[in-house]
């Protein structure tokens, strides 16, 4: 089955240079467009993509808001892909703070833009920028580093947090740590556990937001 996308953003251009991209790919399927967030919910409700690519900055409702209401309002929610012009603007921050699922910039190559898709369909974070991790860190708070003394990771799951944090895939995990797939899966979802964090980019960012990791 191919991964189903939904494009939303206020430029018409910027619709069909990624419509273009991702429709030459076998295994991608442009379901439908909307130029405002405020038009997300009913079309999601009604074609059930994969994932949202979603402009972050519209006139009537914004990406992040449009991301807290998908994610409120739609049962079993598609993964959501903040589009940018700038990598280290807040609004994208804050979308990822709203829970989207990863960030692409609008200049990406071809190859970026159908990657960043076919990476968050698969449930797996994109790497931050160094602004948008630096941005993480300056919002830091003590109820981030609160929740991560809380969680009382195990050294092993310590280990794999950083290196999500670093924007490794599970296998690239594994390889690093020289362990087995699965054995990685198991660590991510305790991590995500204990950190009540709801994906991958969630509790990357708590690991940034608390210092746990340096945005160097």
């Amino acid at each position: 089955m191919p991964v189903t996308v939904l494009l939303v953003d206020d430029e018409p251009l910027v619709r069909a240079g990624l419509r273009a991209v991702l429709e030459a790919q076998p295994d991608i399927e442009v379901v439908g467009e909307a130029a405002d967030g405020a038009s997300v919910i009913p079309l999601v409700r009604q074609l059930r993509p994969d994932v949202v690519a979603m402009d972050v900055r519209m006139p009537l409702l914004d990406g992040i808001e449009a991301t807290r209401a998908v994610l409120r309002s739609v049962d079993s929610p598609p993964k959501i892909l903040v589009v940018t012009t700038f990598e280290n603007d807040e609004y994208v921050y804050q979308a990822l703070r709203a829970g989207a699922d990863g960030f692409l910039l609008k200049r990406a190559r071809p190859s970026e833009i159908v990657h960043a898709v076919r990476l968050v369909a698969e449930g797996e974070t994109l790497l931050f920028p160094a602004a948008v991790r630096a941005l993480a860190a300056e919002y830091g708070t003590r109820a981030a580093r609160a929740v991560l003394e809380r969680a009382a990771l195990t050294e092993r799951e310590e280990a794999v947090l950083r290196l999500m944090a670093r924007g490794l895939t599970n296998v690239e995990i594994a390889r690093e740590l020289i362990v087995g797939t699965e054995t990685v899966k198991s660590h991510v979802s305790a991590v995500l556990g204990k950190l009540g964090a709801r994906d991958r980019t969630q509790a990357v960012i708590a690991a940034y937001e608390s210092g746990f990791v340096s945005p160097a």
